[in-house]
């Protein structure tokens, strides 16, 4: 098999767990030695070339995102193009449709922007390609990347490369329904392991649960408490470890969970889903800190009834941090020199200034990697929406504490082996020590990986 058809073939697996469509239709465009290109130095750039000084940069760069965080991008390039001149243009596009479009560029080896956002859990995908610039030694030039917190450069970084810049993060906490827990004599502050929680989720009536275990997505919680006591899915030589101790750990967590009768059993994200934490059915909810701009569109007459606090630990003393989403933004190889040293220089701009940091996190919610961002007293602010308590502050000790997650092109097999052997646990076919072990076979079978 050629270079360019593993490169698809990568980009086809890993699909499944950005929850893009349509690629194989977009991805027919050609080989990157066919047709005209943009491309300057390709796989081979190592952004080496001093950006910023003004030399030998475009005129313009287009900037690819979506949602919120591209709109939180037009804060920052009115005061890059007056302070660093050249301008730059923000395109906002839908997540999956501007996913679909990246990868295809890169395939292509044409038409990719002058930088594109870039979800952490893709980057192993997109590294794999060869498509993106290694920009470390502009990395090392700027020394900048100590300003950021550790845990997000582990899948941006490959065999001493650097391939993006960190944006924003996902410190995790436990939302709850502050009217649900005073009604019920639950002490939100006494919780610190999963054992309390599940006690006090007792307190509950019938009909009423302590949290939801979604079916559709026990991979994710799965993933969030692995990472939070230290676990990796894969070695650092590749085998499979998903059926380490403290995978069974967590495995036998969930399992108690739904055995204890204190867990709902909707799909996420499903209108049932929200109706239950908005009529207080479902009283709590574990998950990044962007949950509270989701909570608040979706369910704003709950405003003011909310609380969080940190996500409960494994074990008592145990660590309470852990992540749950975050993006970066990426330039890819093909760009011309000028155009990536452009982009570069737009990137130090609007990611690794503490003022353009805050700016976004002000506006649209969006919670920094830059940790010097964290001095802001805008972390200090009462949310409102959370009863006036301080949430930023908290999530902001948490960010620094969360440790690295590894991952690769084969994640989208660990998802799926979570997912099909832990709904048999849940069902009793399966024990928690049997779960993690037929899911690690699982993913070493379909990979030709070893298990750990």
């Amino acid at each position: 098999m050629d270079a360019t058809s593993l490169r698809r073939r990568q980009i086809l697996k890993y699909a499944g767990l950005a929850g893009a469509t349509g690629l194989a239709g977009c991805a027919g465009t050609g080989d990157p030695s066919e047709g005209e290109t943009t491309q300057g130095d390709g796989g081979s750039g190592n952004g080496s070339s001093t950006a910023g000084d003004g030399a030998n940069m475009a005129d313009s760069i287009e900037v690819w995102g979506w949602d919120v965080a591209a709109k939180s991008m037009d804060l920052t390039n009115d005061p890059y193009m007056e302070q660093n001149g050249g301008e730059v243009s923000i395109t906002q596009i839908g997540r999956s449709d501007m996913k679909d479009k990246f990868k295809s560029t890169l395939l292509s080896g044409s038409g990719a922007p002058g930088a594109a956002m870039m979800e952490s859990v893709d980057a192993a995908a997109w590294v794999a390609t060869d498509g993106l610039r290694d920009i470390s030694g502009w990395l090392d030039e700027a020394q900048i990347k100590d300003q950021f917190v550790s845990g997000k450069w582990e899948p941006l970084t490959k065999d001493g490369k650097v391939y993006a810049l960190p944006w924003d993060i996902g410190p995790v906490g436990t939302f709850y329904r502050r009217d649900v827990y005073e009604n019920h004599d639950i002490d939100a502050s006494s919780i610190e392991t999963w054992d309390q929680f599940i006690e006090e989720g007792k307190k509950l009536p019938d009909g009423q649960y302590l949290l939801n275990l979604p079916p559709n997505d026990y991979d994710g919680l799965w993933r969030m408490m692995y990472r939070q006591i230290g676990g990796q899915p894969f070695t650092e030589n590749g085998a499979v470890n998903i059926n380490s101790d403290k995978s069974l750990q967590v495995a036998r967590i969930l399992k108690q969970i739904r055995d204890s009768g204190v867990a709902n059993d909707l799909a996420s994200w499903s209108s049932n889903w929200f109706s239950a934490f908005g009529d207080g059915t479902t009283a709590s909810l574990t998950a990044g800190a962007w949950m509270e701009g989701t909570l608040k569109a979706e369910l704003s007459d709950t405003a003011g009834k909310w609380g969080v606090i940190k996500p409960p630990a494994i074990e008592s003393g145990g660590s309470r941090a852990t992540n749950w989403g975050g993006s970066n933004l990426t330039i890819a190889a093909q760009t011309s020199d000028p155009v990536a040293r452009r982009a570069w220089d737009y990137m130090k701009f609007t990611l690794a200034q503490k003022e353009m940091q805050v700016k976004m996190y002000n506006e649209y919610g969006i919670f920094p990697a830059l940790k010097s961002a964290y001095e802001s007293d805008a972390f200090d602010k009462k949310n409102e929406f959370l009863g006036g308590q301080k949430a930023g502050r908290m999530f902001a000790e948490i960010a620094p504490k969360i440790k690295p997650y590894r991952f690769t092109t084969d994640t989208p097999e660990v998802t799926k082996a979570v997912n099909k052997h832990f709904r048999d646990m849940m069902s009793g076919k399966n024990t928690p020590k049997e779960a993690v072990d037929k899911a690690a076979k699982q993913v070493a079978d379909r990979t030709d990986r070893e298990v750990a």
